[in-house]
């Protein structure tokens, strides 16, 4: 009965991460329309999250000595990278599509378990990755020489690719008898991301007076500041510790699954908040993108070849690890 109830509220709390993830982009939308680089608004997101959790930083302080490698990867990929990338993506094409092709993630990871591991993937794995492909090319038409900007899709493409490096980092930090907390890694790769990000998007610089006006969704005016809010609280420190604390409660293979409805999340709200429709074959592109990232997700590799594998080159945290239920980016 006792297990019955974590695992009922683990599936509550992954649902409330993926609901949580899939509204930061039609709040940033709005941001950026009004002014803010993209670049200012991850940062803002990053930097603002980042303070939010130096009492949960200070607490795993002794990572920074354990796993220094880790935090800096996690920080540089699984925060700065997939932000910057999925923010700038979602300033040049529509919210859903810019997620969408995030989802190509977790059968990236497969190629990297097949190509780079050297290891062999079930043929369920296969499949996935071939109706994620598939509908893929659909959700960007691309019968119509591609119906979006060819930069946009670039950068779509650079978050899942970072986002591959989140999946196989989080697989390492899980590992051995130095695995390292979860919480406390999210904590300090925020604060790491934040560090980069300031050298990077250059904050000073920012048109600052964007933040005390007022953003636009469909024509109805909301106070900046309150999306910035909605941002980072919610869509970013609660996103987080609520995904975090449903894997704990649930298999990392259902709380990936339900990580899926993130972007379903996403394409709605961008739908009735900002106008976005896709058409009826995106649509369907879409459902199958799920799909193919839902079979991927489940499926785990093969054994290992008879050749030696390298100590923690384990099976990516997309079908086993411990972070797996993250996209976080949307």
């Amino acid at each position: 009965m006792e297990r019955s109830r974590g695992r009922n509220a683990g599936l509550g709390l992954a649902v409330v991460s993926a609901l949580a993830f899939g509204g930061s982009g039609v709040a940033a939308k709005p941001l950026i329309q009004a002014g803010l680089d993209p670049l200012h608004v991850v940062w803002l997101r990053v930097t603002g999250a980042a303070l939010v959790m130096l009492p949960v930083a200070w607490r795993h302080r002794a990572l920074v000595t354990r796993r220094p490698a880790l935090l800096a990867g996690f920080g540089l990929l699984g925060v700065a990278g997939v932000q910057a990338c999925y923010f700038a993506a979602i300033s040049r094409i529509p919210v859903g599509v810019a997620l969408l092709i995030e989802y190509l993630a977790p059968a990236l990871v497969l190629g990297w378990v097949r190509f780079v591991q050297r290891r062999p993937v079930s043929r369920s794995a296969a499949v996935g990755v071939v109706l994620a492909v598939g509908g893929l090319a659909c959700v960007v038409e691309v019968w119509s020489g591609l119906s979006f900007d060819a930069v946009g899709l670039l950068l779509a493409l650079g978050a899942a690719g970072c986002q591959v490096g989140y999946f196989v980092l989080a697989d390492h930090g899980g590992d051995g008898e130095e695995s390292a907390d979860p919480v406390g890694v999210i904590a300090y790769g925020l604060l790491v991301g934040a560090l980069l990000l300031t050298v990077v998007a250059r904050p000073w610089g920012m048109n600052w007076s964007v933040l005390t006006g007022t953003a636009y969704m469909q024509g109805s005016g909301i106070p900046a500041v309150l999306l910035l809010a909605w941002i980072v609280l919610i869509a970013t420190v609660a996103a987080y510790l609520t995904g975090v604390i449903s894997v704990r409660r649930l298999s990392p293979q259902v709380a990936g699954v339900v990580a899926c409805l993130e972007a379903v999340v996403a394409t709605v709200l961008a739908w009735v908040l900002l106008g976005e429709r896709l058409s009826v074959p995106q649509t369907i592109g879409g459902a199958v993108v799920l799909l193919g990232a839902f079979i991927a997700q489940r499926s785990t590799p093969k054994a290992a070849v008879p050749e030696p594998v390298a100590r923690g080159e384990g099976v990516p945290a997309a079908a086993e690890g411990e972070l797996s239920s993250g996209s976080r980016s949307a």
